[in-house]
């Protein structure tokens, strides 16, 4: 086993639906107050597969260790009667209120819209679900920052046929009573951007880095903390039309998880690059090499004790977690977008 790797272990062996996919997770309160291993909450959607109006949002808690049972805290049943699939849950923790989880419902994600329910106990029990203000979908698929001024900013995205795929930011100054998106992004024709994360360089200078069809792992950059942003650029890392996650570290690096292949929708290996300044990244870890596979969807925190945790989509059939020692991990410069042999 690698140095950088304390546990890799998947979150389930066997659950109540077949196939799962885009997980996410976050620390709860209750982890500052236990130990190392408790308090970490995941959450992901499951059914019979992914559009199907059965999938619905199920989480599990990480308690000494050892993941509980998933349980289903949100679906997509509409007050008619009908059920919608739903999409894409984001947890995030305030660092005053609520526990947030937000999730998309709908048939697709042309037409699906922002839900969000809150939590007062770390995740335990849930408050009934609150539609998103119309034009505000919620974050995407990855985790909000909160800035010292207490601001919330999420990373969005639309996937329309116009303006095409389109990456934006909503932000809340009222603990998520209230929202604003700024425009799109500016890119250029036929660099189609969804799925960003947020990289914190300080208050002011922000980068989002994520996914795009066909062109590669994108970038922009914010000089005056979020609310205008400039023109994507590629960073020259390839992305097969995948979603990635990054989280900006304790020590000031900035990690980034993502499929290492040009190959579009050729989700295999999955793997971690570092940065010191957001621009130049160097290869880290490979998480998972067997092909044919699908690794994806990675979600990515750093818990207050220093420890990295990453979860991923396996195979469509179960959700992996894995725990890094991030002091641990190798740097080794990726050269012309050809990641180094090991």
């Amino acid at each position: 086993m690698p140095p950088w790797l304390i546990e890799s272990q998947f979150i389930y062996e066997s659950a109540p639906f077949p196939s799962c996919h885009a997980s996410t997770l976050v620390e709860t309160p209750a982890a500052r107050l236990s130990s190392p291993k408790s308090g970490i909450l995941a959450a992901w959607f499951g059914g019979t597969h992914e559009r199907h109006p059965d999938v619905g949002i199920w989480v599990a808690h990480l308690n000494d260790g050892k993941w509980t049972e998933p349980v289903e805290v949100a679906n997509g049943v509409q007050p008619d009667g009908p059920r919608q699939p739903t999409w894409n849950p984001v947890l995030f923790q305030p660092r005053n209120g609520p526990l947030m989880l937000f999730y998309k419902v709908g048939p697709n994600p042309r037409e699906w819209w922002g839900m969000v329910i809150t939590s007062e106990d770390g995740g335990h029990t849930w408050s009934a679900p609150t539609r998103l203000p119309g034009g505000i979908l919620g974050p995407i698929k990855n985790k909000p920052v909160q800035l010292e001024n207490g601001d919330i900013l999420s990373p969005t995205s639309v996937e329309l046929p116009v303006p095409e795929w389109c990456v934006y930011f909503e932000r809340s100054s009222d603990g998520g009573k209230t929202w604003s998106a700024t425009p799109c992004v500016a890119h250029d024709a036929g660099v189609r951007a969804i799925q960003p994360s947020i990289l914190v360089h300080s208050q002011t200078r922000l980068q989002a880095i994520g996914r795009t069809r066909a062109s590669g792992i994108f970038e922009t950059w914010s000089h005056d903390g979020g609310t205008s942003w400039g023109k994507l650029a590629l960073t020259g890392l390839p992305n097969p039309n995948s979603g990635t996650d990054a989280v900006t570290l304790h020590d000031g690096r900035h990690l980034l998880v993502y499929n290492h292949s040009a190959t579009e929708k050729v989700r295999v290996p999955l793997n971690l690059a570092v940065s010191h300044d957001g621009k130049t990244w160097e290869a880290a870890a490979v998480l998972e090499t067997e092909s044919p596979g699908q690794y994806s969807y990675p979600a990515v925190i750093q818990s207050s004790d220093g420890l990295v945790h990453v979860t991923y989509t396996w195979k469509r059939l179960r959700i992996k977690h894995v725990v890094i020692d991030p002091a641990k991990l190798p740097a080794r410069p990726i050269v012309a977008g050809n990641w180094p042999e090991s």
